[in-house]
């Protein structure tokens, strides 16, 4: 019988590898990150003392858009006590350092479909992953091949006219409580701008976002999502228009502005506005709104 063609490599338990343990999986973690599949992320802190809970195995951090990654491992099977942690630290987290948006991120050699539901009902409300890991062994070979495979992703809350059918819309108050007094009033900066384009246009309070009806129905093309150190402003595009949203990804950088990854492919342009930044950008902003207006 000749060779055959590809070698079909067996999958094997960590926990069966003599001297593997936890601790060597988090470390090789923390010598490449970029194993996971989550992108070029940076390590931020190891085993991090929660107050109260224990320790987080892993913080990651993207350097671009400052996004938090709260990482917790198990060898095995995944198992209620695994989500609680991991949905804990997270939280934990995200009541410490409220200026950042954070991302619970589970990691385990298996996720049965039972957990796999469990753990989807938080998806939307709570920015969680679900990352399996498996071993495998080649032709006997003592050294394993190590794979992560993404099996849940977060879910991004949609843009839609009916998100806030179920809740009670929010108002600026909201948000100024939930931000901060100076991120809304940037808001209202921004608002002054989009009069200038149309008086028309109007802000509408949501609870996820902040977005723009125009002459009553909603127009979307600019959405708003004060956080307590910035806005998170994103300017609609579309996917046609890919072109352009580089260029404009280009000028905002070269302004000195913080682009923020996400919403390409969607046709959207994500980047952080703080006062500092409107005050000395106010045309280029202004510009960038009229643009995106004109597209839409």
């Amino acid at each position: 019988m000749s060779d055959p063609l590809f070698i079909k490599p067996e999958p094997v338990s960590l926990r069966n590898i003599p001297n593997f343990n936890e601790s060597l999986l988090r470390d090789m973690i923390i010598d490449d990150p970029a194993i996971l599949g989550l992108g070029e992320l940076e390590v931020k802190d190891k085993e991090r003392m929660q107050s109260g809970a224990g320790r987080l195995d892993i913080l990651l951090r993207d350097p671009e858009s400052e996004e938090r990654y709260e990482v917790e491992l198990q060898l095995g099977k995944t198992d209620e006590s695994h989500i609680i942690r991991c949905l804990e630290y997270w939280d934990i987290e995200k009541r410490r350092y409220p200026q950042y948006d954070h991302i619970a991120v589970l990691i385990a050699e298996e996720i049965t479909s039972r957990f796999l539901n469990v753990i989807s009902l938080f998806n939307g409300f709570v920015p969680l992953i679900a990352v399996k890991m498996t071993a495998f062994q080649i032709n006997g070979q003592t050294k394993p091949i190590l794979s992560f495979v993404k099996v849940l992703d977060k879910v991004d809350l949609g843009m839609d006219d009916t998100e806030d059918t179920i809740e009670p819309p929010a108002d600026r108050p909201y948000w100024a409580k939930k931000a901060s007094e100076e991120m809304v009033t940037i808001v209202d900066d921004c608002k002054r701008i989009l009069k200038t384009i149309s008086p028309d246009l109007d802000l509408k309070y949501n609870r996820y976002y902040i977005g723009i009806t125009e002459n009553g129905p909603t127009n979307n093309f600019v959405t708003f999502r004060p956080k307590k150190a910035f806005v998170r402003v994103g300017a609609k595009f579309g996917r046609s228009q890919l072109d352009q949203l580089a260029i404009w990804g280009n000028r905002l950088t070269e302004a000195g502005l913080v682009v923020l990854p996400g919403g390409k492919k969607d046709g959207w342009l994500n980047f952080r506005l703080t006062k500092q930044d409107l005050e000395q950008h106010r045309d280029l902003v202004a510009e960038l709104f009229t643009t995106s207006y004109k597209m839409q």
